[in-house]
């Protein structure tokens, strides 16, 4: 029994750390899983890119489905990403998406469950892993489901899904943070400017919100708005994804090949991609 899935990274609109409302969009770049099965019971797990990489969230959501929706198999699953890890672009999330759809499509058992449900059941078990603070259902909502999302993930609610078609260019410096390590009391005290990237976000106005939040929680969190600064008069929005270290801008083309100057000279990798609004597929 052997199936495949892929699920797109994300960049962010509104981080989830200061209110738990959190707004996130699908790019085209991708984290893909390989699930075989067998009747073993062992789940085993290996990462193309990081042969010592922390294998337990990707373990646990082949386990998870495959008590659910099949006779607790074993097998093995493997990932290979184009999205870097820790680098505040889902990589977490776009590998539980990608092997709980894979896990399924071993199973046979893709018409069990809805792309929205088996979004909440690979967060589900992220949490009780401990890869994620928020629980991340924005993060994994846009990777599952494509398009911009906002979502209210103390309840695991989707607000709101709307689809752009936006250029979108990543800056990612040789660096890595981890969303677990952030300081959430600290990220609490932007709350009232979380609330007024929700509302932004809410109206549709998500360019305008991604600033603001990216401006919010660079202080917060400590991290250098400079990057932004030098995106904002070509970029229709531009923000610190996630926990960081990346930085994402989304416009017009000709304004982000202008915004990419700037951005080339800092140490790390540059990325022109769109946005994606399929979202997570078995392939």
């Amino acid at each position: 029994m052997e199936g495949r899935a892929r699920a797109p990274a994300a960049g962010t609109v509104l981080n989830a750390l200061a209110t738990e409302t959190g707004a996130a969009f699908a790019i085209d770049e991708y984290t893909r899983a390989t699930v075989e099965l067998d009747d073993g019971g062992e789940v085993t797990a290996d990462v193309a890119e990081d042969p010592d990489a922390d294998t337990r969230l990707i373990e646990a959501c082949v386990a998870a489905m495959t008590e659910r929706f099949g006779d607790g198999e074993g097998g093995h699953v493997r990932t290979e990403s184009e999205v870097p890890m820790a680098a505040g672009l889902k990589s977490s999330s776009a590998a539980a998406n990608a092997t709980v759809l894979a896990t399924l499509s071993a199973l046979d058992a893709t018409d069990e469950l809805n792309r929205a449900d088996a979004c909440r059941l690979g967060v589900d078990v992220a949490r009780e892993v401990g890869v994620t603070v928020t629980g991340a259902f924005d993060d994994a909502s846009a990777s599952m489901l494509g398009g911009v999302t906002v979502t209210d993930n103390a309840t695991d609610e989707l607000l709101a899904r709307e689809e752009r078609d936006w250029d979108v260019l990543v800056w990612t410096p040789p660096e890595r943070a981890y969303s677990a390590d952030a300081d959430v009391e600290r990220c609490r005290q932007v709350a009232p400017m979380a609330d007024l990237v929700a509302d932004l976000a809410l109206d549709g106005a998500f360019g305008r919100a991604m600033t603001v939040n990216g401006l919010a929680f660079c202080e917060a969190l400590g991290r250098s708005a400079d990057p932004m600064v030098e995106a904002m008069s070509g970029a229709h929005g531009v923000s610190l994804s996630g926990t960081g270290p990346s930085f994402v801008a989304v416009g017009e083309r000709s304004a982000l090949d202008a915004v990419r100057e700037h951005w080339d000279r800092r140490e790390g990798r540059t990325l022109l991609t769109t946005t994606q609004t399929e979202g997570a597929t078995i392939s």
